[in-house]
This record gives C-alpha cells, structure tokens and sequence, in this order.
C-alpha cells in the first residue's frame, strides 16, 4: 500500500512509522487514521517484524483530530460512526498486535494524539513533549477509547484531571504520572528508543508476544479470570515453546541463549 499521511519503513525486526504531515502538526483526519489501520495489518503480515516505533514528524507526536474534518462528519451520523469504527479498530489492532509498539513522543501529543499513544505497549517522551487530552478545549469528547484507557494508565482523579481542566503536561510531570517511562533530550528520542529496542532484541520474540498478551489481560478481564489465564497461557508456553527451554538452559551453562525464530501463539 502507498501512504500518503506516514510512513512505513522496516528495518531488520523494526517497522519505523512516522506521522508525515508536520504542517499540520500530523493531525489524524479518517485518512490518516485509515492508514494508519492499514499499517497495523501490514505489520502483523509481515514476518520477523517485533517491534513498531512510532513517532511524528516535525514538532509534533500528533495535535490530535481534524476539527474541520469533524464539522463535515458531524453533519453526516453514518460517516462518523463508521470513522469512530476505524478509529477504535486501529488502536485496538495496535493493543492486540503481536508486535511490541513504541511510541517516540516529540513536540504536541494531545486529543487523539494521547488516545494512540495510550493503545501503545511503551512510550517515551523528548523534553520538548507536552502530552495532555484537550478535547473539551474545544467543546468535544474522546471517541477512541481515551476516556477507558486514560484512568487505567494513570488512576481516575489524575484522568479526570486532564480531561476536564485540557491542562498539557510537561515531559517531566507527565513520566511521574506514568504517561512515559524516561524523557530524553530532543536530539536523542529516535536513538533512546532503538536503545529499547536492541535490549528487547535479545529476548524471545515468542516471549516478548506473549509478556505483552499476559499483561493486557488487566484490561479485559477479571483479576481472578485473569489469573486463571496467566496458569493456561504459561503452562503451553513453558511445554511447548522451545525458547521457554532454551532461556534455562543457557541460564545453566553461563551463555547467551540462542532464541529460535519467532513462531505464532
């Protein structure tokens, strides 16, 4: 598929997405949010790919939603229903992916910008970062799962906090509300985060897959339903996963483990 809003690039077991309409602070108008469905497939499609790093080009992660765009699908039910549909199946499909997703933070991240980096696995912000929901700045609400994913990653008086005051947070405040995990320099964001990525790298993909599946059950779930699921999940992986051996074994004889290509859960 030819892109027009971002762009895709893989680069060993790294797919490097970028928001490419800096101009606009790479707003996600349906197109791009359409594309942005069409990568997560792509990656999931494509073999060896584990880990996605997602980022903005300019001076912004993403200032959110096309409000232009809206007026004209505010007029239109069907059309917006069917533009919240692709919203929610694209940053679902980046929460169910087998491939870890990491969103590199530069510049704005607000509105709809937030919502994407909440479906993320991990997040790291630049200093220049300021991350906040903003929706009610201008009269409107989350519709891709920000107002449920939001609490869940920072506790509900913090969420609402930020929803209701559309305060944006510095890259400092927002790594000690648990929004990002480090802030770096500007100049280092894209290198910090392939740091992340060359320390998973020597992991098992099978393994990373499955960490990243265990720890979503919190969001689907039931504590006691999701303990139940850790038992079934660990039990095949420890018995029919060769990595699961492997990683003991080397542990055993003092070596790096020799992890086998990645297989499907």
């Amino acid at each position: 598929m030819t892109y027009q809003n971002l762009t895709l690039a893989f680069d060993g077991r790294i797919a490097r997405v970028t928001l490419a309409r800096p101009n606009k602070l790479n707003p996600l108008d349906w197109a791009t949010v359409k594309e942005l469905k069409a990568v997560v497939a792509e990656v999931e499609a494509t073999p060896g790919i584990d880990f996605v790093l997602l980022t903005g080009a300019g001076r912004s992660f993403s200032a959110g939603g096309d409000l232009d765009g809206y007026i004209r699908l505010y007029q239109d039910p069907a059309a917006f229903q069917a533009f919240l549909d692709d919203f929610f199946a694209m940053l679902t499909g980046i929460e169910k992916a087998r491939a870890i997703w990491i969103a590199a933070v530069n510049g704005v991240c607000v509105a709809g910008g937030i919502e994407l980096l909440l479906a993320c696995d991990m997040a790291i912000a630049a200093e220049s970062a300021r991350i906040g929901d903003g929706h009610l700045n201008f009269g409107q609400l989350p519709g891709a799962g920000g107002s449920q994913r939001l609490p869940r990653a920072i506790g509900l008086l913090r969420a609402k906090h930020l929803m209701l005051t559309g305060d944006l947070l510095d890259a400092r405040a927002a790594e000690s509300w648990g929004l990002v995990t480090r802030v770096v320099p500007d100049g280092e964001l894209i290198a910090a985060a392939q740091g992340w990525i060359e320390g998973m790298s020597a992991k098992s993909p099978v393994g990373l897959a499955g960490a990243k599946r265990l720890a979503n059950l919190t969001l689907e779930t039931t504590y006691e339903e999701g303990l139940r699921q850790e038992i079934a999940f660990v039990h095949n992986y420890a018995t029919t996963e060769p990595d699961a051996t492997e990683g003991l074994i080397a542990f055993k004889e003092k070596r790096a483990p020799r992890f086998g290509a990645r297989k499907e859960n």
